[in-house]
């Protein structure tokens, strides 16, 4: 299983995350702020659990591009 959770609440803006992994992540027209696709959002922490291990490569792009470090990929 692979965990994905974006803490949005933080999120500044800009676009790295969608460069780097647009399958995963889009910028919301609503408020500019990165939004992690098909995800569950609990207190602010929007969480993605995916079977599908061929996806840790793309998401860890994103994470490690975000100048804030509000992603996180776990694998289980």
């Amino acid at each position: 299983m692979v965990i994905i959770t974006l803490q949005r609440d933080k999120c500044i803006g800009c676009n790295y995350c969608v460069e780097m992994d647009p399958v995963h992540f889009q910028m919301s027209k609503k408020d500019g702020k990165s939004v992690l696709i098909h995800s569950q959002n609990a207190k602010g922490f929007y969480t993605l659990k995916s079977p599908n291990h061929t996806i840790v490569e793309s998401c860890e792009l994103a994470a490690k591009a975000c100048p804030v470090k509000i992603i996180t990929v776990k694998e289980t």
